[in-house]
């Protein structure tokens, strides 16, 4: 398999729009995740505004065991309406977790809503209102997660690539999608899907994804349910029709109390350890990588990524598409003994590899999943897996992965995933 780069032209616009964009990507294939494309964004904007899952779980949306988006980015002007002194060079004042929940219920139309969960500034994890809302139509749930999203990449940052982009190339599994760039240049997608993508309930999923210039960043959903699962579907549609989403989350509420979030902390998740976890890789990173790394014989048909741990390519060999994912975990040595156990293979060097083979995860009809999984001593996780579909949702299109496992087990072990350049 050759690591070196090759002349291809869809090499050559993929590598352009990376370095140009600095985490942008052309969107033939959109930046959603594999495992049903639109769930994996939408799980991913939920981590943002809840407790990220534990690192234990193998997560093939890129669920890494951590926040997605880190704070820190570049600074944003302090709203004078907020400062504690009313200078606009004073910190912002703290809203609570009641602040944050009053903000939603005084955004919403006229109806009752009631709360579920809520956090402030001065938390842990980002803030976050979430109730469930009644107009007198039925009951569906709505949430509010708020973040900063980094601005200190390399390159020029611009929001319309920090935004869930929607795709072109038939990759989503949305009904509709729509990202719009606002007067003050932020970029704002309003999407409308299913809670499950191969729509096995009628509980529907809608959502605004705003990024303004200075990073702040808010993410909107809603469901025709009192709650995303478990619950009955209560009213045909969620209750916020797209032109209310879109104007939820442009709210400039929302931009004063992200500006109240300490831009000192930088915790991934609540359940990372007191030391410092080592850095996710950028998605834009990982798509580069895997480029250089899938033969040349592959035609590159889409490709897309999160903003760290994930990236995908769909490819195909002339026997039809293929899906092939990535997953980057940095940090997982304490989870080895629960990710590898019999049947797992330990290298000269300390790296464990375990091989998986079995049927697809998200219900489509034959689709199998081809996966090498490994870790490295300093606790760094390559995970690969390839599918005989372009969509887990959907049908398989040829027999088996465009991959073999020999192929997927030469791209997991590559060196190339240790440095933090091609």
């Amino acid at each position: 398999m050759p690591v070196d780069q090759h002349s291809d032209p869809f090499e050559e616009r993929l590598s352009t729009a990376l370095h140009e964009a600095g985490g942008a990507f052309d969107r033939p294939g959109g930046a959603l995740a594999a495992s049903g494309q639109a769930r994996g964004h939408r799980m991913r904007l939920r981590r943002r505004a809840a407790v990220a899952g534990g690192v234990a779980g193998l997560a093939l949306v890129g669920v890494g065991g951590t926040l997605l988006v880190p704070r820190g980015g570049a600074p944003a002007p302090n709203p004078s309406s907020v400062a504690a002194s009313g200078s606009t060079s004073a910190k912002p004042a703290a809203y609570s977790a009641d602040d944050v929940f009053r903000t939603l219920k005084k955004l919403l139309p006229k109806g009752k809503l009631t709360k579920t969960e809520a956090r402030g500034t001065d938390e842990e994890l980002p803030p976050l209102a979430l109730g469930v809302f009644d107009d007198g139509k039925g009951e569906g749930a709505v949430s509010v997660g708020l973040d900063r999203v980094r601005t200190d990449a390399p390159g020029k940052f611009d929001p319309v690539t920090a935004v869930m982009p929607c795709s072109d190339g038939g990759q989503s599994g949305f009904d509709s999608c729509r990202t719009d760039v606002l007067p003050d240049g932020s970029a704002v997608t309003v999407y409308q899907g299913y809670e499950y993508p191969d729509r096995r309930e009628d509980t529907k999923a809608w959502g605004a994804d705003l990024v303004t210039p200075a990073g702040q960043h808010v993410s909107v959903m809603e469901w025709n349910a009192a709650a995303e699962k478990g619950k009955p579907v209560t009213r045909p549609e969620p209750p916020l029709s797209t032109a209310r989403l879109r104007t939820l989350a442009a709210a400039s509420e929302w931009r004063r109390i992200v500006d109240a979030m300490p831009r000192e902390q930088q915790r991934p998740s609540a359940a990372a350890s007191a030391s410092t976890r080592p850095a996710e890789m950028a998605g834009w990173l990982i798509l580069r990588k895997l480029s250089l790394l899938l033969p040349s014989s592959l035609k590159r048909v889409s490709y897309g990524s999160q903003e760290t741990g994930y990236g995908y390519m769909v490819v195909d060999d002339g026997k039809g598409r293929s899906l092939v994912q990535v997953n980057v975990q940095p940090g997982m040595s304490d989870v080895a003994d629960e990710l590898f156990g019999d049947g797992s293979e330990t290298l000269k060097d300390g790296t464990r590899v375990a091989v998986r083979q079995g049927p697809g995860e998200k219900g489509g009809a034959g689709v199998v999943m081809w996966t090498v999984d490994t870790l490295r001593k300093d606790g760094l996780r390559i995970v690969v897996s390839a599918f005989n579909a372009a969509e887990q949702n959907k049908a398989a299109t040829r027999a088996e992965p465009a991959l073999t496992i020999a192929q997927l087990r030469t791209i997991a072990l590559s060196p190339r995933w240790r440095s933090d350049h091609d």
